[in-house]
């Protein structure tokens, strides 16, 4: 776990695991206390959480692939097209960026 924060791709890849799994919580937990048994307040506390990690992943896409000059074409937009996508991250990582981290 501890090459995971030695490098930026491996930041990345944990920022997208962590989008993921807010989303994973908010879709099968928060969403249906909030409409099945009217309590609104994870939904409230992890949303915003959320969203922030949404963009965190976002940003350090771009500045990893600027760092790591991938051809936009072939990598950044299939990273970036990911968090845009329900669970896409964990698939990202699992397809691209688990094999950029070991390569480098």
């Amino acid at each position: 776990m501890t090459n995971f924060f030695k490098t930026k791709i491996g930041r990345l890849r944990i920022i997208g695991y962590l989008e993921g799994i807010t989303l994973l919580i908010l879709v099968f937990i928060a969403v249906p206390m909030k409409y099945y048994f009217d309590n609104p307040t994870l939904s409230k506390t992890l949303g915003p959480i959320h969203g922030a990690i949404f963009l965190l992943f976002l940003f350090n896409a771009l500045s990893v692939g600027v760092e790591q000059n991938w051809k936009f074409k072939t990598t950044t937009w299939k990273v970036i097209l990911a968090c845009f996508i329900p669970f896409g991250t964990f698939y990202i990582d699992n397809k691209i960026l688990r094999k950029l981290q070991e390569i480098a």
